[in-house]
């Protein structure tokens, strides 16, 4: 149906091949079914002129572009692809994230991918925030030296304590 219908009640009629939209009584859609079972099918048409614009992006267009930024970027990128029902429904995220390079540099967004797959996000809004709190910066916690965590206290017992 036509994007600029989205909120109005229409009425559906379909068959066994045929499903065709009805706005006021006049048809405004008729569409083909998907050959295949929970598949969606999409009129370019119908779509508003943003959604329009990512047709010509395919989910391999948008994996070589996070490749040449780094493979964290790469494979966060095809993670947030493959998460979604529908690829192009992870477009948006990915140009923003693959955007954010022109503002932060293109080291800096490895990083901040590499911290993003490892605290199991994916989403544009975590990179932006790891990059716009400069988290990407501080050292990981696995690099952190390991007696930074000790904490010395009288109350507290060693390992000896239990032998």
């Amino acid at each position: 149906m036509p994007f600029t219908l989205r909120h109005e009640r229409l009425d559906l009629r379909h068959t066994a091949t045929t499903v065709e939209i009805f706005h006021r009584g006049q048809r405004v859609a008729s569409h083909l079914k998907s050959a295949l079972r929970g598949r969606h099918t999409t009129v370019p048409e119908h779509m508003p002129r943003a959604h329009q614009a990512h047709l010509e992006w395919s989910p391999a267009r948008l994996a070589r572009w996070a490749q040449s930024i780094g493979p964290h970027t790469g494979v966060l990128v095809e993670a947030i692809l493959a998460d979604r029902p529908h690829p192009e429904q992870g477009y948006r995220s990915c140009l923003g994230i693959l955007r954010l390079a022109k503002r932060y540099g293109d080291a800096r967004l490895e990083v901040a991918a590499q911290r993003a797959r490892a605290a199991g996000a994916k989403s544009y809004r975590h990179v932006e925030s790891i990059l716009k709190h400069g988290l990407d910066r501080l050292p990981a916690r696995d690099e952190r030296s390991h007696g930074d965590a000790i904490v010395v206290h009288e109350n507290l017992r060693g390992p000896d304590y239990y032998n």
